[in-house]
Parts: C-alpha cells; sequence; structure tokens
C-alpha cells in the first residue's frame, strides 16, 4: 500500500527590516545643506562671508576632496564651515574623511602639495571649476559684447553724426564764402593800355631796324578806351532843344498879360510900371493907428539879481542874472506873468516911464508876483530917486543912451 503524504515545505521567512520616515541614513552633506537652508545662506553668502570659494562649500558637501587645489587646507576648510554652520568641528571633519577617504598627510609628503597641472590645466576629478562653467544655474552667464547695444541708440547716433556733418559742412561753405573775393567793376579808364611800349614785350613781336610797320601802327586814344569801357548809365545825356527859346515868347500875347490885340506890335515899355501902378495901394488904403500903445510893465536892474519869469501855464519864458542897468518888459497877456527873484532890493519896476518899488526888501527872495500895471500900480509906491542913488545912476544912464541914439 502506498500511502502517499503531502508536506507542505515550510518557507522561511525572512525578517525585511521596515525602514520609517528617520531610519534613512544621513550623510555629511545632507546635514550640512540642511542647516545651511536653515540659516537661509546660499553658496555665495558663504563664500562671502567665510572668505572661503563657494566650489569649495560645495566640495565639503559632496565629500569630493579632489576639488581642493591644497589637500592640506581641508581639515581647516571643513572645521570652519562646520563651526560656522553650530556643528562639532571634529565630528564633521571624521564623518568627512569616512565618507570620502580622506587622509591626514604630513605635509613633506606628496599628498598635501597641490595638484599638478596636467597638459597645462588642473587636474582634478570633476573636470572644470563648477563656478567658471557657464551652465551653473546660480551664476549669471556672461553677456555678448553687442547685447547691451540698442537700436534706439544706434539711429540717435547715427542722427548726431548727421547733425554734426551738416553743421561742419555749413560752417566750412559759410567761410568759403567770407574768404572769396570779389571783383566789382570801377570807373576807372584803363589808361595802362594806350601806354604799353611795344619795345618792352607788351604782346607786340619786336620788330627790326628796317620794319616800317609799327610806323603805320595806330593805338586808340584815350577817348575811345574810355567810351568803350563806361557803362551806358554813365554817358553824358543829351538835350534836346525846345520849339522855341524863352526869349522869343511874347507876354502880350501868352499869359496873363495877353491884354492887347495881337494885330498890335509888341511893346514891353511902360507895361511893368502899370502893373506895379494897380498893385500899389494909395494913401487911402493905408491903415492908420491912432490910438497910443498900451502901458508895458518893464523890469529894471540896479544891481546884480537873479530873475525867473513865467507865464500862465507855468512855463519859463525867461530866466537870467539881471546886471545894473539890465531890463526886461513882460508880455502883454489876457494873464499876467509871474515873477520869482533872488534879490528883491535889486529890481524896480517901470511903466510908462514912472518907477516903482523896489520888488521886495533887500536880501529877500519875492515869489508869485503879478507883472501887471494894475498889481504894481496897487501894490508899490513911487520910487524916490533921490534915495536911492544906483537907481538914479541907472536912470541917468539910459537917458543918456536914449540922447545919444536919438542924435
Amino acid at each position: 500500500m502506498i500511502v502517499k503524504s503531502f508536506r507542505r515545505a515550510r518557507v522561511a521567512e525572512e525578517d525585511v527590516a521596515q525602514n520609517g520616515f528617520d531610519g534613512f541614513e544621513l550623510r555629511l552633506g545632507d546635514l550640512m545643506r540642511g542647516e545651511r537652508a536653515t540659516m537661509g545662506k546660499s553658496l555665495l553668502d558663504v563664500q562671502r562671508e567665510l572668505k572661503i570659494k563657494a566650489a569649495y562649500i560645495a566640495a565639503i558637501e559632496n565629500a569630493d576632496p579632489s576639488a581642493f587645489d591644497t589637500p592640506g587646507f581641508i581639515a581647516g576648510y571643513v572645521r570652519s564651515y562646520a563651526r560656522y554652520l553650530n556643528m562639532d568641528p571634529d565630528w564633521a571633519f571624521d564623518t568627512f574623511c569616512e565618507e570620502s577617504g580622506f587622509a591626514t598627510s604630513h605635509g613633506m609628503s606628496a599628498e598635501a602639495s597641490s595638484n599638478k597641472k596636467v597638459g597645462g590645466l588642473i587636474a582634478s576629478s570633476e573636470g572644470d571649476d563648477i563656478f567658471v562653467a557657464p551652465t551653473t544655474p546660480y551664476i549669471p552667464s556672461g553677456e555678448a559684447v553687442l547685447s547691451r547695444v540698442e537700436p534706439g541708440a544706434i539711429g540717435s547716433i547715427a542722427l548726431l553724426l548727421i547733425l554734426i556733418s551738416g553743421l561742419g559742412y555749413g560752417g566750412w561753405t559759410v567761410l568759403q564764402e567770407v574768404q572769396r573775393v570779389q571783383f566789382a567793376p570801377i570807373e576807372q579808364t584803363p589808361t595802362v593800355v594806350s601806354r604799353i611800349d611795344p619795345l618792352a614785350g607788351g604782346g607786340i613781336a619786336a620788330a627790326s631796324e628796317d620794319d616800317t610797320s609799327l610806323a603805320q601802327l595806330t593805338t586808340p586814344s584815350v577817348e575811345a578806351l574810355d567810351r568803350l569801357y563806361r557803362p551806358q548809365a554813365l554817358d553824358v545825356p543829351v538835350f534836346v532843344a525846345r520849339d522855341a527859346p524863352i526869349a522869343s515868347l511874347n507876354p502880350d500875347s501868352i499869359g496873363a498879360f495877353a491884354a492887347r490885340p495881337m494885330d498890335v506890335a509888341p511893346s514891353f515899355d511902360g507895361i511893368v510900371e502899370e502893373r506895379l501902378a494897380a498893385l500899389t495901394p494909395t494913401n487911402a488904403d493905408i491903415l492908420q493907428v491912432l490910438q497910443d500903445a498900451a502901458p508895458e510893465v518893464t523890469l529894471v536892474a540896479v544891481r546884480p539879481a537873479w530873475v525867473r519869469v513865467r507865464s500862465a501855464d507855468g512855463s519859463v519864458i525867461y530866466e537870467a542874472v539881471m546886471e545894473p542897468g539890465d531890463t526886461y518888459t513882460a508880455p502883454a497877456t489876457e494873464d499876467p506873468a509871474t515873477l520869482r527873484i533872488g534879490e528883491s532890493g535889486a529890481v524896480y519896476f517901470a511903466v510908462n516911464g514912472v518907477h516903482y518899488g523896489p520888488v521886495g526888501p533887500r536880501g529877500q527872495v519875492t515869489s508869485n508876483v503879478a507883472l501887471s500895471i494894475d498889481n504894481v500900480t496897487a501894490s508899490y509906491t513911487q520910487a524916490d530917486i533921490e534915495a536911492d542913488q544906483e537907481l538914479s545912476d541907472v536912470i541917468r544912464f539910459a537917458e543918456v543912451n536914449t540922447t545919444a541914439g536919438t542924435e
């Protein structure tokens, strides 16, 4: 009897370790980037504050010792960066060495020296510097030379060049016009042409002694050359004679004197006298003035005195320093003139040969004195000629001059 039995194979259940959200392994670079992000710093901010290249900071976070030019400075860079992030410097450096496989070497070893140049370039595992590469996302790429040139600026520069060229050309043209010499015709007879000596090479070939052609040469006269070069406007005007001379005109037949018949022979005797006699007024036509002239007010100076006479409208009609013997007759107007005098005792009034005054006390100024007969005769008394010797001398001197002029 075959007994079949089935055995269920037991599968060994392997325990699979389940990792939680905090069960993943964190590397040194992750911790440093997290601390730097917590502080809100970028690689360029760390470079500016620690004076360490941003490429070295990125190499520390990536555990890449090959990015450093001098491996001997790696320990100091790592510790300084860890101290900047408030981390344990020794623990950070040990962790960096474990993750990167970097071993500290003494200063004389080959590992402590800087990387050698291979083919003119610095050897590194990552190639060129990440901050020099144009594909670095956080470093702006270089701008092209023509990227800053705007089309509008090119148009403005072109317009400025055209304006400068136009101004320069205009200035040059004006300068040429100013410096240009122009000849204007003048009234000058070219008499030099008639004085050219044919023997001096003035355009006529020298002739031999037996040549008689020069004897027959006729040079133009000065008058002909003058007429040739004289403008027509400067020619002597041509006078055209009248139909008859003025002397042949007969006043008896033409004009206002044509009173006689035309058949009477012209005679000028007595015509002028008759016309003048007709125009001369007779004694009956002459106007005669029978009334005496109106009296006038005259200023008589016996000593030097300043005098000003104003008309009724205020204008000055006489102003002077009257010397002894000087007189001034005021105009006879409807409104009398006014007098202002600086030495009142030196001037008297004369009306129809009678003297009044003086104008005022001696050494005083008198103003607004009306030069009318009524005002003078009413305001001033007749002058005592015997009491004022200077007035007496002036009157006597005036009488002597009048008598001499009459004789």
